[in-house]
């Protein structure tokens, strides 16, 4: 799921305890008029989760924001700068909140019968490549028995023997 930017708002992470939202917003402001500032809260401890959003008026100050204090230190603490991605609220495959997160039992299904059916084939492949080499191993021992029986036929075969030395004679003439 590729997600567009949000190019005036920017992700803060790596912030210290300390840092509450009008702190980040006197951190940021120095590049611009600022819109906005959030720092989520962890439900169970009232504690921001170590991150917040910064959002400018001006797409332009955001980008200055972001060259000048991603890696810069704030408390102590390094902080990491980029661009925000969107909000995305759950609820089914498409993060709609108006859909309800069975509405994709169908999708759902289909894709599982398609796994299941490229399984099946893919082990039938399998199965069929395994065969092939079987027979490709014994039409292979086959042929080299067959050999074997030419050249104990080549060594009783009187008249053979007789080509074969007359041969080796002329060879050594």
């Amino acid at each position: 799921m590729n997600q567009p930017v949000q190019k005036n708002t920017l992700y803060v992470g790596g912030l210290a305890e300390e840092v509450n939202e009008s702190i980040l917003h006197s951190a940021f402001i120095p590049f611009g008029d600022i819109k906005d500032v959030k720092t989520p809260l962890d439900q169970a401890t009232q504690k921001h989760r170590s991150f917040g959003f910064v959002t400018f008026l001006e797409k332009e100050d955001a980008a200055a924001a972001m060259d000048n204090m991603d890696g810069a230190e704030l408390y102590g603490r390094v902080l990491t700068v980029n661009y925000a991605l969107p909000e995305r609220i759950k609820g089914g495959e498409q993060g709609w909140a108006a859909q309800p997160i069975w509405a994709d039992a169908d999708t759902w299904f289909e894709r599982q019968q398609q796994e299941e059916e490229m399984q099946r084939i893919q082990a039938e492949n399998r199965a069929a490549m395994q065969a092939a080499e079987e027979l490709h191993r014994k039409k292979m021992a086959q042929e080299r028995e067959g050999e074997k029986d030419e050249e104990v036929e080549g060594k009783d075969d009187p008249m053979a023997r007789v080509e074969a030395e007359v041969l080796n004679q002329s060879n050594s003439s």
